[in-house]
């Protein structure tokens, strides 16, 4: 086995760009581990941790990147840092024009109308690098991570002050004027706007109206730290403000996780002032609240997508757990459990959006009571072991536990395989429930890369004389660059129950195991 360690000086590149090029990187012949990050030292004790030499990285700053590579030859390791190589100077989207430019002022001089930046630097420089932005009058898209609440706080009231928004920090998902950053998907144009304190929450609900044929004008990502009471939602009613003076925005939705309670308050007066339908899809708040402000209460993503378009389109809402008949839900739930063995009981749920795994708690919990997470939903519901499930169980697998040097599961199949192959060897285990994200950024062919990890769990709980129920749902668009269908046949070709949306998937998962 050979091992190389290449240090590129002053060879910055984001986070999500590094974690597609990694992805790509480990499908290469004769590769057995590679990591391409850049040099920090979170990142540098990582990498020393699973065997490369601390020694060659230590000149390493958090502006050079480091490339480590144990491959089967030299011949190998050649190859591969050429295809690396080709990867990092490759766009990642065809339509994406790239410009490079030294400083900002120069970037302002070149396109003086310029009024978004989007930032992406270790989370030390982040705050440093917003502020001037927003010095300099821009909107700011800040994808960094590790920037603290007292940064966040700042940055907000300087945006605030400024007449401006500050999307972030840790904000994976927006499209601003169409365009897509970070993980987004391909959506079309339409009138129906979003502002959401969750990425994958506005992925599940852009996706699901525009599955349904209506489009989006904006979808304003705020950073999930938003609505907690110290930062008092800033960005969130920055956000209404924006989609409530836009022409073309008709309906506004609105989506956060649990929302601190003053800020809560605060935003619902803010929803009251508005003059446009406003969906509403805070978990953990009070529905009537919702009402009592004038707003459209959604119980789940999909209801909140649903809502904003019969209120688009002038139609009614109505209200249904299944988008099949009734009669058609009880004959796949028959079917699931007929052959599972009498121990079978649980659900075990493994995501890679934490909105998505917040959402399936929240559906689950009605039924089937308490459900372990290392998201709970009371703090009394902590799993404190990680290393597989716990009776009825959620796992985010997006979180910071699992990503911290790694790159995130919506990219890197790794980690939820190992997971789904753990789950197969408790007996007690009825259904596995997961989430496949598309759209830019993410994995190519996520069905594709568990489907040997699926087969062979199912495989197994039926030779020790049980059947494995795995349902899921996709969280895209026809247009994302993964082909939608084609990752929907993949995943019913290894024996997967694929469901129209989370909510739908995580209500049947639950109904198999109360039922049984």
């Amino acid at each position: 086995m050979i091992t190389r360690i290449v240090v590129r000086k002053n060879q910055y590149r984001d986070s999500v760009f590094l974690m597609v090029v990694n992805q790509k990187a480990r499908d290469l012949a004769g590769i057995r581990e590679i990591a391409i990050m850049m040099g920090t030292d979170n990142n540098k004790d990582l990498m020393a941790k699973v065997g490369f030499d601390a020694s060659e990285m230590r000149s390493a700053t958090s502006n050079d990147m480091i490339i480590c590579i144990r491959a089967e030859s030299e011949d190998h390791i050649v190859d591969a840092l050429l295809e690396i190589d080709t990867l990092l100077v490759k766009k990642m989207r065809p339509d994406e024009q790239n410009s490079t430019f030294k400083t900002l002022d120069a970037a302002l001089r070149e396109r003086p109308g310029t009024n978004l930046a989007v930032i992406s630097v270790p989370g030390q420089f982040a705050a440093r690098e917003a502020r001037k932005a927003l010095n300099h009058g821009l909107n700011v898209l800040l994808f960094s991570d590790n920037v603290s609440l007292e940064e966040e706080i700042e940055l907000k009231q300087l945006a605030q002050q400024a007449d401006r928004i500050v999307m972030g920090p840790d904000c994976g998902t927006a499209i601003i004027n169409h365009v897509g950053l970070a993980f987004a998907n391909v959506v079309k144009p339409g009138h129906i706007g979003i502002v959401a304190a969750t990425g994958t929450g506005l992925q599940e609900v852009a996706g699901i109206m525009d599955r349904m044929g209506e489009g989006i004008t904006q979808a304003i990502g705020t950073g999930g730290r938003d609505l907690s009471d110290r930062v008092k939602g800033l960005s969130m009613m920055k956000g209404i403000d924006i989609l409530e003076n836009d022409t073309e925005t008709k309906v506004i939705v609105a989506l956060s996780k649990p929302p601190g309670p003053n800020t809560a308050k605060d935003v619902l007066k803010k929803i009251s002032a508005c003059s446009k339908k406003t969906i509403v899809n805070f978990i953990g708040l009070d529905q009537k609240a919702v009402q009592e402000a004038g707003g459209i209460p959604a119980a789940t993503l999909e209801e909140a997508a649903e809502k904003a378009v019969a209120a688009l389109r002038g139609s009614q809402y109505e209200k249904k757990d299944f988008s099949i008949p009734e009669k058609d839900v009880a004959a796949v739930i028959k079917n699931e459990q007929r052959r599972m063995s009498a121990g079978q009981k649980y659900v075990r749920g493994l995501y890679s959006g934490g909105a998505l795994c917040d959402e399936a708690l929240a559906v689950m919990s009605g039924r089937l009571g308490g459900i372990f997470s290392n998201i709970p939903l009371r703090p009394e519901l902590r799993m404190e072991d990680l290393s597989r499930g716990h009776l009825h169980s959620c796992i985010d697998l997006g979180d910071d536990y699992f990503t911290r040097g790694k790159p995130h599961p919506m990219i890197y199949p790794d980690v939820r395989k190992s997971y789904i192959e753990k789950e197969a060897l408790d007996p007690e285990v009825a259904v596995l429930l997961l989430d496949v994200v598309l759209g830019y950024g993410a994995h190519m062919d996520m069905a594709g890369a568990l489907s040997e990890s699926l087969l062979w769990a199912k495989a197994h709980v039926e030779a020790k004389g049980g059947y494995l129920s795995i349902i899921a749902s996709v969280c895209g668009t026809k247009n994302d660059p993964q082909d939608f269908d084609q990752q929907v046949k993949k995943m019913k070709d290894c024996g997967v129950v694929i469901m129209p949306s989370n909510a739908q998937a995580a209500r049947l998962a639950a109904l198999i195991c109360h039922t049984k």
